[in-house]
């Protein structure tokens, strides 16, 4: 190996070890993300928990049904949303 050869080398390992400092992502980039994932997937369950109890309270007697529906309900979009925001970023 010359001594161009070796200087090349070395210049594309420099570079290619600045573009990975560039692109790693910081301690808070990972922190937001992962708030974001959970805020996309509990947002839709407790909303669901809530519209369900609010449901079940106009019914009379004692029931559980729309609560339990729409917190199953909730999980699924939950999922979902997850499940998109995760495609969407890769």
């Amino acid at each position: 190996m010359n001594d161009e050869q070796l200087r090349k080398s070395v210049e594309k390992q420099v570079k290619r070890m600045r573009r990975a400092d560039r692109e790693r992502s910081s301690l808070l980039a990972q922190s937001v993300y992962l708030g974001t994932l959970t805020l996309i997937f509990v947002l839709p369950v407790i909303i669901g928990a809530y519209l369900g109890n609010w449901l079940d309270n106009m019914a009379q007697g004692y029931s559980m049904y729309w609560t339990l529906g729409l917190i199953f309900l909730g999980l699924i979009i939950g999922m979902i949303n997850v499940y998109m925001f995760i495609r969407e970023r890769n």
